[in-house]
């Protein structure tokens, strides 16, 4: 089996459908990463096997629960889960947002590289940002406990938007010091194929009432 049959096969393991011509891509970037990384370390991972459980697949992990045509990414150091997700979701636009510029320029590479016309690479800090309207989904993997991160997603959400908050074990005490006025929508246990750790999503909103 070729790496993007697998590819295929495992992005389907997950609820995610991918042609051909898109794992052909998902494995392009990586091209481009491995390329980028000798020069600039973007990643500490440096194995293709790891890249492609690590990278890929555990960011297409959440492409299911994705809602709405404005996607943010943030913290999205060198792409990910923005990248992955822009590759299986071309009819949705996706803003990628980091503060390292280092890493943007590379997401700005990778999208024109690879003729992503629906990503926007952004050096920002996204506490910083005021976007109208606000954006449907904002995704953050692993970024930080989740009232600090909920606190730096805050301006770019309103009433409508989801936040998918990607985290590895369940974190009960992060979410017993939920602030207001965010509550937890619903979650999900995952897991990546190739991937020996646990994973999760946490989907949160903000509370109108």
């Amino acid at each position: 089996m070729s790496p993007a049959e697998r590819l295929v096969r495992d992005a389907a393991l997950l609820g995610v459908p991918l042609a051909a011509a898109q794992a052909a891509r998902l494995l392009t970037l990586l091209d481009e990463l491995e390329r980028w990384n000798r020069s600039y370390n973007l990643t500490a991972i440096d194995s293709r096997e790891e890249m492609i459980t690590h990278h890929l697949l555990d960011s297409l992990s959440i492409s299911p629960d994705l809602a709405g045509a404005r996607i943010a990414d943030v913290g999205t150091g060198a792409g990910f889960p923005g990248l992955p997700l822009a590759i299986a979701n071309p009819s949705r636009q996706f803003t990628l947002i980091d503060s390292n510029g280092k890493k943007v320029r590379f997401v700005a590479h990778a999208a024109a590289a690879l003729a992503l016309g629906n990503v926007t690479a952004l050096k920002a800090r996204a506490e910083a940002l005021r976007p109208q309207p606000p954006f449907d989904t904002v995704t953050a993997r692993a970024l930080a406990p989740l009232p600090k991160l909920l606190a730096q997603l805050a301006p770019l959400c309103g009433p409508a938007t989801r936040v998918l908050a990607m985290k590895g074990r369940w974190p009960g005490d992060e979410l017993e010091k939920l602030p207001a006025p965010w509550r937890l929508t619903g979650s999900r246990t995952i897991e990546v194929p190739g991937l020996d750790a646990e994973r999760c999503v946490l989907i949160l909103s903000m509370s109108t009432g």
